[in-house]
């Protein structure tokens, strides 16, 4: 007789369990956010507390002037892109076919690229006040006014030229992305332009503006170049001038906390944004608003304001830089340029195929484990990407030259010889600092492209007896390779243009394209600068295009 009953089947632990590519997503996410917690940690226990000193001197001064700079530009770069956005979403004006795309070109610029070419464009011996003193035959500086070019003004303008794509990218994707039939009421209950777009457009798009208006603040903060560039002294120029001049490193971590505390409060500002102003079509066929034409003078106005932008964020340096280099073609075939492009390109490279590597391996990783911790991590891993480089600078390097030093000690103890400092004395640390300042990229353009493809074609391949290895490689990687290009391409892209992590991690004597430049300017020799700022913005223009056909309607 047989005895029927239960049959308890053990729980499947290929997905819930800790398999290699769980525990590999795990460490990844560590490392990722190792620099961060370094950071605080050295912060609260340094060597030589100088914070009541910096309460009482330097940091007011440097918190006021970041403050300033932040609000300022995130001001006016979210009136520019909202602008620009609602004007190539809403109407029909000379040259929008064109203008739409050629908006994002700025983007290609660095900011402290923007900030040499003004300089050079408006300083006393430029070309403007050079004709200004022709024309009306002034002979000194004293006989008329001009604005002081190296200024926090100056540096407001160039910073907003730079960064108002971020928003109009995404004010014009929501603005095309709102319905006609709330236009359409708006029209027939007799509201004007002006007041469709502050009662209507407006409302209804500040989730996305608050989110490219955050990405500009963050941005402002990490930069260096640009103010260093116009002596503007603010958090991050105090993370230099801490660590290097003064030379404590526990005092440059105490800004740099200041930094993070910044951003976090950014970051949750604009997620509380998002939450708090949620809006939904009510219908399922949404129409999109059709374009008003715009003739005569309003069309050319139209025209005009989308010019501005681009003629101060992208023909002005662009003029500038161009013209320098070719009045120094010698500077093509200097060694030293040759010998930066080769590092740039290399560590670039690199930087850009470790991080999209770790990026998919997270990613996958955390899809094949069902347990929570990893599923939290996921979103966490995406802070690098929000903290300055010079702030990671400091939770790389510090604890990376002490685990350095006890790596030398050990190969001197097994074999007698010092190897000398093989992290800290080579391009790894600027590699594993781009690696954490760009993984949110990685992650990010990982993540939305698995989450595009069906879980069913996974379960049947490893129906079929694929481990999981080969379900990455032979059903995930032909399905997500245009967007793991396309991400390769970005961090690539972002390595080139870093300067703030370069400068503090590179090795001695080891020079990137964005460090070349910037030295150059420094030393107001544009002309040897300009080679480099070329090669940099021809790179990011690449970056540009392929946005641009991304987000082509």
């Amino acid at each position: 007789m047989t005895q029927i009953g239960t049959i308890k089947t053990p729980k499947r632990r290929a997905h819930t369990g800790l398999n290699p590519w769980s525990l590999g997503a795990l460490l990844i996410a560590l490392v990722v956010l190792a620099p961060i917690v370094a950071v605080i940690w050295i912060a609260f226990h340094p060597v030589e507390n100088i914070w009541p000193h910096l309460l009482a001197t330097t940091l007011p001064r440097y918190l006021a002037n970041t403050l300033i700079l932040m609000l300022a530009v995130g001001f006016l770069s979210g009136c520019i892109g909202t602008g620009a956005g609602w004007l190539v979403s809403r109407y029909r004006f000379p040259g929008v076919g064109l203008l739409q795309w050629v908006l994002l070109l700025p983007l290609a610029i660095p900011a402290y690229v923007g900030a040499y070419a003004l300089v050079d464009f408006l300083e006393y011996a430029g070309p403007v006040q050079t004709a200004l003193r022709a024309v009306f035959g002034w002979q000194t500086s004293r006989e008329y006014w001009f604005p002081e070019i190296r200024s926090l003004g100056a540096a407001i303008i160039v910073f907003s030229a730079a960064l108002y794509p971020y928003v109009y990218i995404l004010t014009r994707a929501a603005f095309r992305e709102q319905s006609a039939e709330g236009e359409e009421v708006a029209r027939s209950l007799g509201v004007g332009a002006m007041g469709r777009f502050f009662r209507l457009g407006l409302p209804l798009s500040r989730p996305a503006i608050a989110a490219g208006t955050a990405i500009v603040m963050m941005e402002t903060v990490n930069d260096f170049g640009t103010v260093d560039y116009f002596a503007v002294q603010t958090l991050t120029t105090g993370i230099f001038s801490v660590w290097l001049e003064s030379n404590n490193a526990g005092g440059a971590a105490q800004i740099a906390s200041v930094v993070l505390m910044l951003v976090v409060l950014l970051v949750l500002l604009e997620k509380s944004s998002r939450r708090r102003s949620q809006f939904f079509s009510l219908s399922s066929r949404r129409r999109p608003v059709q374009s008003v034409e715009l003739h005569g003078v309003w069309g050319m106005l139209a025209t005009f304001a989308c010019l501005i932008p681009i003629m101060v964020g992208f023909v002005l340096p662009i003029g500038v830089i161009l013209s320098h280099a070719l009045d120094n073609m010698d500077s093509w075939t200097d060694p030293a340029l040759i010998r930066a492009l080769t590092n740039t390109l290399v560590v670039g490279g690199i930087a850009a195929f470790v991080t999209v590597l770790a990026g998919v391996f997270l990613v996958y990783g955390v899809r094949l484990s069902g347990r929570s911790l990893p599923r939290l991590l996921l979103p966490v891993t995406t802070i690098g990407y929000a903290a300055p480089g010079a702030v990671l600078a400091v939770g790389i390097l510090i604890p990376l030259a002490v685990l350095d030093h006890g790596l030398a000690d050990f190969i001197e103890w097994i074999t007698g010889e010092r190897a000398g400092l093989l992290l800290t004395g080579s391009a790894f640390a600027l590699v594993l600092a781009y690696c954490v300042r760009f993984f949110a990229i990685a992650q990010g353009a990982a993540d939305s492209a698995m989450g595009r493809v069906s879980p069913s074609l996974a379960m049947a391949a490893r129906s079929l007896g694929r481990k999981q290895g080969q379900v990455l490689h032979e059903v995930y990687y032909p399905l997500i390779r245009g967007s793991i290009g396309s991400a390769l391409l970005l961090v690539f892209v972002d390595c080139v243009k870093e300067l703030p992590a370069t400068m503090l991690l590179r090795p001695f004597n080891y020079e990137t394209l964005a460090t070349r430049v910037h030295d150059q300017a420094s030393l107001e020799n544009l002309g040897d600068a300009s080679p480099g700022a070329i090669l940099i913005v021809s790179v990011s223009l690449i970056a540009v295009g392929l946005l641009a056909r991304a987000n082509r309607a």
